[in-house]
């Protein structure tokens, strides 16, 4: 939700709410046809398409895909305002896109009931925090206090079943 709403602030802010509807922004396939499923979704429930309505009902591979190489020119003219390391530097494109990448194969192992049992989830945890702070440090301050992963996830891992 962080990514999507920086991405859709900065783009807003950039050229105007309707940016999804310029024509050729979109360079890949896959996010021309999440676009119409969406407005194909919101016209069959009776709903105005309005920009709130689609930006909220697009899947997290879309705003992923607006990190990738075909976006390298709107990310070095606009996109790069999205987010910013701690130190106040900016990030290039590729420092955002393989963590968001590897984000979001986890959530999808989590949305499949996938096996993680083995990953190194406190790392994956540790390389969300960081992004959530560059994307937004107000958020990243909230996942902070409400987040219950370093009380939950004990030290070293899972042990399913003792070795003898």
């Amino acid at each position: 939700m962080t990514l999507r709403n920086r991405i859709h602030t900065v783009l807003t802010d950039s050229l105007n709410e309707c940016w999804l509807s310029n024509e050729g922004f979109l360079v890949l396939e896959h996010q021309h046809l999440q676009l119409d499923k969406v407005r194909q979704d919101l016209a069959s429930a009776g709903r105005e398409p309005t920009p709130g309505r689609i930006v909220s009902a697009l899947t997290f591979s879309f705003w992923v895909s607006l990190l990738s190489p075909g976006y390298e020119v709107l990310w070095q003219k606009t996109l790069h305002r999205i987010a910013r390391r701690e130190d106040g530097k900016c990030l290039r494109r590729k420092d955002l896109a393989a963590p968001m990448a590897r984000i979001r194969t986890l959530r999808n192992r989590f949305a499949y009931h996938e096996a993680i049992i083995h990953w190194d989830l406190p790392k994956h945890y540790s390389n969300i925090m960081q992004l959530t702070f560059w994307l937004s440090p107000a958020a990243g301050d909230w996942c902070k206090r409400h987040n219950r992963f370093p009380e939950t996830c004990p030290d070293g891992g899972i042990a399913l079943a003792r070795r003898n």
